[in-house]
C-alpha cells in the first residue's frame, strides 16, 4: 500500500474525515463561487444545514451543462494567481469543460495517481511507459506526475505512433505501461503480427482506463502482452485519472474509490434518488479536498454500482466496472442497450475476436442495429450458421434482433492511442 493508514481507515473514522472535509469545502464553495451560492439560496439551504456526507442527497446535482454555462473560469474557487495548471475537455459537443488546479490540488493529483499505480502493481524504481496523450487531456500529465511522485522513471511516449511504441517497449524495458484498453489491444495484436514474443518484454503491469472494457479485453491484453492488466478510472472534472483503481491481486472485484478525496454516490438515472449499495445507476461524485475547482454532486453519466468489500485489502468502497454512459445508452425498439452487453455475448463464442462495432440505422420508423465483428483466424466469415448462432444469442440474452456481419481480421477500426468508438449511430448523421 502507498498510504496504509488512510487506505485502511475504519469506516467510522473515514466518515468523520469526510464530514469535516465536506463542511470546509462547502463553505468555500458558498463563499467563493456565485453559481453555488445561488444554487444553495434557491433551495433555501445554507452549508451549516449539511451535517455531513449523509445529507448530500438533499442537494441538487452539478451537471456538465453547468460547467459549460460558466465557461471558462466562473466555477473556480480561487483567483488565477493561485492556479498552477488548467486542463480542458475536447469540446467536440460544445464548449469544453475547463478545470483548474492549485499547487495543493496538483499534490493531491500526484498522490492519488501514485496510490493507484501501487494498487496496480507498480513500485518505486520501475519504469512507466506512458502512452496516454499529453496536453489538455488530463491522462498523460496526470499519470506522469503520479509516477514521478512514486519514484518511477517516466517514459513520456504519449499516444499513437505504434512503431515507436513497440521499439521503446523492446529497447527501454519498462515494467509498467498505461494507455487505453483498446490501444493495449492494438499493441498486443501488433506484437503477434510482427513476431514479437511478449515474454521477451520487461513489461509486467498494464494500467488501462479512459473507456469501458470487459474481461474479454483483459484476457486478450494479458495474453498478448504478458501482463497483469487493471482498470484505472477518472474524469477531468473530478481530478483526472486516479479517482479509483483496481488492485492487481483482486481483479474482477471492483476498483477502490479514494474516498478520502472523492465521495461517491450511485443514483437512479431517472429520478436522481440515491440507490442502495450494489444497485446499478449513475455515478455521482463530490470532491471534498479540491481547492481551485470543487464540485458538488457531479453527475458523471457513468453507469455502475458501488459496494464495500469486507474481504478486501483496503476499507475504501469499490465501484464496479463502468457499464456504459447514461447519455450513450441506445434505446432500440423500447429496449435499453449498452454496447458492452453485446461484447459480453461475443466473448462467449470462441470463433469470434473481441473487435466489433455496432452500426445503428433507422429503417422507415424502426431502429435497426447491425453487429460487425471479426472472426478468429481460420474461421470462414461467410458461414451462415455462425452468424445465426451469434444473432440468436444476442436475441435471447439482450432481447433485440440484430443483423450480424462477420468480418475478417483487421476489418474493424483499431485504436491509434486515443479512445475507441464502438458505436456508429447513423441516425445522427
Amino acid at each position: 500500500m502507498y498510504q496504509p493508514k488512510i487506505e485502511t481507515f475504519p469506516l467510522e473514522e473515514l466518515r468523520r474525515l469526510q464530514d469535516n472535509r465536506l463542511a470546509a469545502t462547502m463553505h468555500r464553495m458558498y463563499e467563493k463561487i456565485p453559481f453555488y451560492r445561488q444554487l444553495f439560496e434557491s433551495k433555501g439551504i445554507h452549508p451549516n444545514d449539511i451535517r455531513g456526507v449523509a445529507d448530500l442527497h438533499r442537494l441538487p446535482f452539478t451537471r456538465k451543462t453547468d460547467l459549460r454555462d460558466n465557461y471558462p473560469f466562473a466555477m473556480f474557487a480561487e483567483p488565477m494567481s493561485e492556479v498552477r495548471r488548467i486542463h480542458a475537455s475536447s469540446g467536440t459537443t460544445g464548449k469544453p469543460t475547463v478545470v483548474g488546479y492549485t499547487q495543493n490540488d496538483l499534490d493531491i493529483f500526484d498522490d492519488v495517481v501514485a496510490r493507484s499505480l501501487v494498487c496496480a502493481g507498480a513500485r518505486p524504481g520501475m519504469k512507466l511507459h506512458n502512452a496516454y496523450g499529453y496536453g489538455l487531456f488530463t491522462g498523460g500529465l496526470g499519470m506522469h506526475g503520479g509516477a514521478t511522485k512514486l519514484g518511477m522513471a517516466v517514459i513520456p511516449v504519449s499516444g499513437g505512433m505504434t512503431d515507436r511504441q513497440l521499439t521503446i517497449l523492446q529497447d527501454f524495458g519498462p515494467e509498467v505501461i498505461c494507455c487505453t484498453p483498446s490501444y493495449a489491444q492494438t499493441l498486443a495484436e501488433e506484437c503477434a503480427q510482427r513476431g514479437i514474443d511478449p515474454k521477451a518484454l520487461a513489461v509486467q503491469y498494464a494500467v488501462l482506463g479512459a473507456e469501458p472494457w470487459t474481461e474479454t479485453i483483459r484476457r486478450q491484453v494479458e495474453s498478448g502482452l504478458n501482463v497483469t492488466a487493471t482498470n484505472i478510472y477518472g474524469l477531468s472534472e473530478i481530478i483526472g485519472p486516479g479517482v479509483s483503481q483496481e488492485d492487481f491481486e483482486e481483479k474482477g472485484t471492483g476498483s477502490y474509490v479514494w474516498e478520502d478525496h472523492f465521495f461517491p454516490e450511485v443514483v437512479d438515472r431517472n429520478t436522481g434518488e440515491p440507490l442502495p449499495y450494489g444497485e446499478e445507476g449513475v455515478l455521482v461524485f463530490t470532491t471534498i479536498t479540491k481547492e481551485a475547482f470543487p464540485l458538488l454532486r457531479y453527475w458523471t453519466n457513468d453507469i455502475c454500482s458501488i459496494n464495500y468489500d469486507a474481504n478486501a485489502k483496503r476499507t475504501h468502497i469499490k465501484m464496479s466496472p463502468i457499464r456504459g454512459r447514461a447519455d450513450d445508452m441506445l434505446i432500440i425498439r423500447g429496449v435499453n442497450l449498452f454496447y458492452t452487453q453485446v461484447e459480453e455475448v461475443i466473448e462467449q463464442l470462441d470463433y469470434l475476436q473481441p473487435n466489433y462495432q455496432l452500426v445503428v440505422r433507422r429503417e422507415r420508423t424502426m431502429d435497426e442495429v447491425t453487429v460487425r465483428v471479426e472472426v478468429a483466424e481460420g474461421v470462414n466469415k461467410e458461414d451462415a450458421r455462425l452468424k445465426n448462432l451469434l444473432a440468436g444469442k444476442i436475441k435471447n440474452t439482450i432481447g433485440i434482433s440484430m443483423e450480424v456481419i462477420l468480418e475478417s481480421f483487421g476489418a474493424i477500426p483499431r485504436s491509434a492511442g486515443g479512445k475507441l468508438s464502438r458505436v456508429v449511430d447513423e441516425r445522427k448523421l
